[in-house]
């Protein structure tokens, strides 16, 4: 199965992280699945960095890095992630879970996600 992880799941499973399921952590390590990161949570984690978010205190050029070398496959932005917005229902303010959601969507991949708010979205996303 191919599965896009969200932000906070990226930041988790890169490091020593209690916050990561048992499920999660079960999906991510089985050779049955084709992890991906999106260019998005790269720029995330860039933006909050640079604001001073003590969640996101991870280089974004190391973790990339560091997720290419694991085996992860990159997903850029394009414009068909980007209009693909527009059909999402309001549940969810973050710009960037929302093209996360976006990119699952158009891609055919599912999005993990431990948000709740983002696990109401129809379409092909996993609350773990």
């Amino acid at each position: 199965m191919k599965l896009l992880l969200d932000t906070h799941l990226l930041l988790w499973a890169a490091g020593p992280c209690e916050r990561l399921s048992e499920v999660a952590r079960a999906m991510i390590e089985s050779p049955d699945n084709e992890l991906f990161f999106s260019a998005a949570s790269l720029w995330e984690i860039a933006i909050k960095r640079g604001l001073g978010r003590d969640d996101f205190q991870v280089d974004a050029r190391s973790l990339r890095r560091a997720l290419l070398d694991n085996g992860y496959h990159e997903l850029s932005i394009s414009s068909a992630h980007v209009v693909a917005i527009d059909v999402l229902p309001a549940l969810h303010k973050d710009p960037f879970d929302r093209l996360l959601l976006a990119q699952a969507m158009v891609e055919g991949i599912t999005l993990l996600s431990a948000d709740a708010v983002v696990a109401q979205y129809p379409g092909p996303v996993r609350k773990v």
